[in-house]
C-alpha cells in the first residue's frame, strides 16, 4: 500500500512538472516598464450596501456611478424596461434569495486582489503585443446565475455567482438549467483565463464570417488558445484555459493521434455543415463519436486546433504572435505545421 502511495505521488508530481513545462513553451517579453494596475469595480458590494436605502435615490446614484452597465443590469440582467428602475431594486432588495446569494459571493470574495494581480499581468502582456488595444471597465456583480461574463459598451461584467466553487450548495439546486459539467468550473481560478478569452473573441479577433468548415473554426480557436498561452500567467494550466479536468486532458493527450484519424477518416475537416461540426466545437460532458462509454473530453476539435497551433508556431520560430493572429488561411497553418500525431 505504502509503495503504491509513493509511486502515485511521483506520478502526480511528473504530472505537475509536465503541466508547468508546458505553460513554459516560450520565453516571455519584459512588460515591467508597461503602466498599468488593473481594478475590478465592486458593483455588487455597492448595490447590496444600499439595500436598506431609498430605491429612488439609490437608482440615481447607481445611474450615475455605472451609467451604461447600471442600465443593462436593470432591464437585460436582473429585470426588463417594463418596470421602473426603483420598483426592480425594491423587488430585488426584498428577495431573501438575492440576499443568501450576495452573502455567499461576498465570503468567496471578500476582495478580488489575486484576480486583479493576474489581471493587471495579463493585460500588460495584451497592451505589448497590441499597443492600442482598449482595456474595458470591470465590473463584477450577482444576477442570479443569469450571466457570467457579459460584454458591454466599455465594459466587461464578471458575475461572481458563477465563480463559486463548483461543490457550491447553488449548482446542485439548479442543475436543471445548469448542468454539472458546466459548473464544475465555476471556480474563482477561472476568471481571469476566462475574462482573457471572451476579451480575445469581442475585442480582438472577431471570427472571420467565412470560418465554415471545421477546420478554419479548428485553427481559430486553436489560436485563441496559444493567444492565451502567451498572455496569461504561467501559473494557469492547460487543463483551466481549455476547460477540462485532469482527467480530460489526459484522455486528449494519450488519444491525440486516435483523434486526428478520426477527423481524417471521416472526411470532417473540410465538412460545413453546422450540426454536424459543432459537436467538436461545443461545450459538453464528452465528445460524441470518440471515446468509449462517453469517457472522451468534449469540444475535441477545439483541443485539436490548438495542437495544430502550437506546432505550427514550434515549427516557425521567427513567426511573430501578431503575424498568427492575422492569418486566416487555416490549410496553410495545418500544412506548414506538419501535425502527425501517431496514433496508440
Amino acid at each position: 500500500m505504502i509503495d503504491n502511495v509513493k509511486h502515485r505521488q511521483i506520478y502526480l508530481i511528473f504530472l505537475f512538472a509536465f503541466a508547468f513545462i508546458s505553460c513554459k513553451r516560450n520565453s516571455r517579453p519584459d512588460v515591467s516598464n508597461i503602466n498599468l494596475d488593473i481594478k475590478i469595480d465592486r458593483f455588487d458590494k455597492t448595490l447590496y450596501a444600499a439595500k436598506t436605502k431609498n430605491a429612488s435615490e439609490v437608482d440615481k446614484m447607481l445611474s450615475k456611478s455605472y451609467g451604461v452597465f447600471y442600465d443593462d443590469y436593470i432591464h437585460r440582467m436582473i429585470g426588463s424596461s417594463a418596470y421602473h428602475n426603483d420598483e426592480i431594486l425594491s423587488t430585488l432588495f426584498k428577495d431573501q434569495a438575492y440576499t443568501d446569494l450576495t452573502k455567499e459571493v461576498d465570503s468567496i470574495f471578500p476582495n478580488l486582489n489575486a484576480q486583479e494581480k493576474d489581471l493587471t499581468e495579463t493585460f500588460k502582456y495584451i497592451k505589448y503585443y497590441y499597443p492600442k488595444a482598449k482595456i474595458p471597465r470591470f465590473v463584477s456583480f450577482v444576477s442570479g446565475f443569469a450571466y457570467q461574463m457579459p460584454v458591454g459598451d466599455h465594459y466587461l461584467g464578471i458575475g461572481l455567482d458563477m465563480f463559486l466553487g463548483k461543490d457550491s450548495k447553488f449548482y446542485r439546486a439548479i442543475v436543471q438549467s445548469v448542468p454539472l459539467y458546466l459548473s464544475r468550473r465555476f471556480t474563482p481560478e477561472y476568471i481571469v483565463p476566462r475574462i482573457a478569452e471572451t476579451y480575445a473573441h469581442e475585442e480582438l479577433f472577431p471570427e472571420p464570417d467565412d470560418n465554415r468548415t471545421l477546420l478554419s473554426k479548428m485553427i481559430f480557436q486553436g489560436k485563441i488558445l496559444y493567444f492565451l498561452d502567451q498572455v496569461l500567467p504561467e501559473n494557469i494550466t492547460d487543463s483551466t484555459k481549455i476547460g477540462y479536468s485532469t482527467e480530460q486532458l489526459q484522455w486528449a493527450q494519450r488519444f491525440e493521434g486516435d483523434i486526428w484519424a478520426y477527423f481524417l477518416e471521416n472526411n470532417f475537416l473540410y465538412e460545413t455543415d453546422y450540426q454536424k461540426i459543432q459537436v467538436f466545437l461545443s461545450e459538453g460532458p464528452f465528445t460524441p463519436g470518440l471515446g468509449e462509454n462517453r469517457d472522451s473530453a468534449p469540444k475535441l476539435g477545439t483541443w485539436t486546433g490548438w495542437q495544430i497551433v502550437r506546432k505550427y508556431m514550434d515549427e516557425h520560430p521567427k513567426i511573430t504572435l501578431q503575424q498568427l493572429m492575422a492569418e486566416n488561411d487555416a490549410q496553410k497553418i495545418l500544412s506548414q505545421s506538419k501535425y502527425k500525431p501517431k496514433q496508440k
